[in-house]
């Protein structure tokens, strides 16, 4: 589904959303690409390939030496990707980590309703108020959904996607998918799959596992069930190829440091320092991407983010990344779609 680049009323044209709306308006992936390693110097698809040579695909230094500064296409600097999460129902019943002390519930008791209060307030508060804060400020986001999430909230999964955002897979429940043999594991991320595009009405292109945690045939089997691309990695500040079954495969990285989930107990952080260490990270990536590819990775869950004292710290934080020329906020299948047709982005060969 292509995104909704319309800015919202009385929104003015910004320096990051500007450029974003050229690349969008290039077209499909196809032409939009062709489009963006012309932008890169080259004048013909051979001659884009030909921009780097295998060492320099290989090894960043000697890509950032042979490049012309232009890591993103249509003047774009710095990259900024935001996950939403959408778990909030998909949750179990119990045993679920929250703000609460953990209780170890007998068999006679079905559920936990304080925990599962604290979750409501994800679809019930959270989601629709980063949804109006992502349409303040022209915003488009990628939202893993966990499957069952999805299902019991259609209508709020149609809106994030008619909204223009983009809708990823995250299981169809939290499980332990590491575990699982790979027959059931296919079963499972097919379903993750399945239950978000019946919810949506669009089939995701990127997965995120639980707390990250992938098991040896997660890669293998993502690829085969069509997916582009997988988050589960912290390794890097810019997207890069590995290969898997001898095709390449997308890495968007995700992050740590730069996740709401730390405000999980409500004593690691609070807002404001939340604020200064986004703020902080950006500010030093927006200066190395000058001459490297950049990226920053933000995470915002649906029962955290989506309160009011975090929708306002994450309003001045657009406001001030915004401010800076060459800020561009892209969805992460914008992203993986990009890495894999540059002649740019590093090939990993390291496995992890």
């Amino acid at each position: 589904m292509t995104p909704n680049t319309t800015m919202p009323a009385g929104e003015p044209a910004t320096p990051a959303s500007a450029p974003r709306r050229r690349f969008l308006a290039q077209g499909g992936a196809g032409a939009g690409l062709l489009a963006a390693g012309m932008m890169l110097g080259a004048t013909t698809p051979a001659a884009a390939m030909g921009a780097a040579d295998a060492g320099a695909r290989k090894n960043p230094q000697q890509r950032h030496r042979t490049a012309t500064g232009a890591f993103w296409p249509d003047g774009i600097r710095l990259a900024v990707s935001i996950s939403m999460q959408f778990e909030a129902g998909g949750q179990p019943p119990k045993g679920t980590d929250s703000p609460f002390p953990k209780v170890d519930f007998p068999a006679s008791v079905p559920s936990d309703p304080a925990t599962n209060t604290w979750f409501a307030y994800g679809y019930r508060e959270g989601i629709p108020r980063m949804l109006d804060l992502w349409d303040r400020h022209g915003v488009k986001v990628t939202s893993h959904m966990i499957g069952e999430a999805a299902q019991r909230h259609p209508a709020l999964a149609r809106e994030i996607v008619a909204r223009g955002h983009e809708a990823s897979g995250h299981g169809p429940r939290w499980s332990s998918q590491y575990a699982m043999g790979r027959e059931e594991e296919r079963q499972f991320l097919r379903a993750a799959r399945d239950m978000v595009e019946a919810a949506t009405g669009q089939r995701p292109l990127g997965y995120n596992c639980n707390w990250l945690r992938r098991g040896p045939n997660t890669l293998a089997l993502l690829q085969e069930l069509g997916y582009l691309y997988h988050i589960d990695d912290v390794s890097r500040d810019e997207p890069f190829i590995e290969q898997v079954s001898g095709k390449d495969f997308a890495v968007v990285p995700y992050t740590l440091r730069n996740n709401d989930i730390l405000l999980i107990e409500g004593r690691n952080y609070s807002p404001d320092k939340f604020l200064g260490q986004i703020k902080r990270d950006f500010d030093l990536l927006y200066e190395e991407a000058g001459t490297r590819r950049r990226l920053m990775s933000v995470s915002a869950h649906d029962r955290i983010s989506g309160s009011p004292q975090m929708v306002s710290v994450w309003g001045e934080f657009l406001r001030y990344a915004k401010s800076h020329p060459g800020v561009a906020f892209l969805r992460k299948d914008e992203i993986a779609r990009y890495a894999l047709q540059s002649p740019l982005t590093l090939r990993e060969e390291e496995a992890i």
